[in-house]
């Protein structure tokens, strides 16, 4: 059922079907429909969803590096350091945060929560471009291209090892790691399809300068792909080797551009951040 419903209602995750339908908001003929319902051919559900509701989280005044804006949508370049939204640990201080304090009553309302609508997530050490709607249709619109996979993100990576082929792809499902619920892992319990393309672009002593391309968009999933093949992202204390290489103090991994169609004009956009400074300052060591 949770499956049916994020196929039938675009920007819905599916955890927030499966919300949905724990609290009873899913009926059938008057009746909360269970997890494993099976649907059929002219089945008809009423979904009952929350207004949203105004965000708890503070707007501060915070300097943002905007790549592009205008009344639907806003994409800047984070900065390594700065988390997404705010957690236990970041109660404040992120992007989130930042994004309310721009963005005034102009925000998206997606999830129950009247907040900007981030459409995907980087980490907090991971840097580059993010977007997010600035009102409920965009947000639906730009959703509805990230799970049609035709908005499309591509980063830039440092990782260790040689890579002997040009091009590939890792094709491995990734779900949460079996013993570290802070970890991913590719496995095939609990997964979901993962699938990333890349393109060497330049070759060092020990490591490789490579572009990412996603095809689906999983936790950590560049990260976890390239450890798996043997070619961890340099820096990355957490699919990585645990101790510090070329003086970074995190993975070396930008997102450095995002294709999408824009969701009032139909016209397609792309966007690039160049390298920031640690990773260039990363190049300048391999390179001498």
């Amino acid at each position: 059922m949770d499956v049916f419903l994020t196929d039938a209602l675009p920007g819905l995750t599916r955890s927030a079907a499966q919300k949905l339908i724990e609290d009873h908001r899913v009926t059938f003929c008057g009746m909360p429909v269970r997890k494993n319902f099976i649907t059929s051919p002219g089945d008809a559900f009423t979904v009952m969803r929350e207004e949203p509701q105004e965000a708890k989280v503070a707007a501060q005044d915070i300097p943002l590096e905007i790549v592009y804006e205008d009344v639907d949508i806003i994409v800047v370049n984070k900065p390594r350091g700065m988390v997404v939204h705010p957690g236990p640990g970041h109660p404040d201080g992120t992007l989130v945060n930042a994004l309310l304090g721009h963005c005034g009553d102009s925000l998206s309302g997606i999830g129950g929560i009247k907040r900007p609508g981030i459409v995907h997530r980087i980490d907090k050490l991971t840097s580059g471009l993010v977007a997010a709607a600035k009102n409920d249709r965009a947000h639906l619109a730009l959703a509805a291209q990230l799970s049609a996979r035709t908005l499309t993100r591509e980063y830039r990576a440092i990782v260790r090892g040689i890579l002997k082929n040009d091009f590939g792809t890792v094709d491995a499902p990734i779900g949460r790691h079996p013993t570290d619920r802070k970890r991913q892992a590719v496995t095939e319990k609990n997964s979901r399809p993962a699938i990333t393309h890349y393109e060497v672009s330049a070759r060092y002593d020990g490591y490789t300068n490579v572009i990412c391309r996603l095809e689906t968009g999983r936790t950590h999933q560049i990260r976890v792909h390239m450890a798996h093949i043997g070619h961890p992202v340099a820096g990355d204390f957490v699919y990585g080797r645990k101790k510090t290489e070329l003086g970074l103090v995190g993975q070396c991994l930008h997102a450095q551009k995002i294709k999408f169609i824009h969701p009032s004009t139909s016209e397609s956009l792309e966007l690039f951040a160049g390298l920031p400074d640690y990773f260039t300052g990363v190049l300048e060591k391999l390179c001498n």
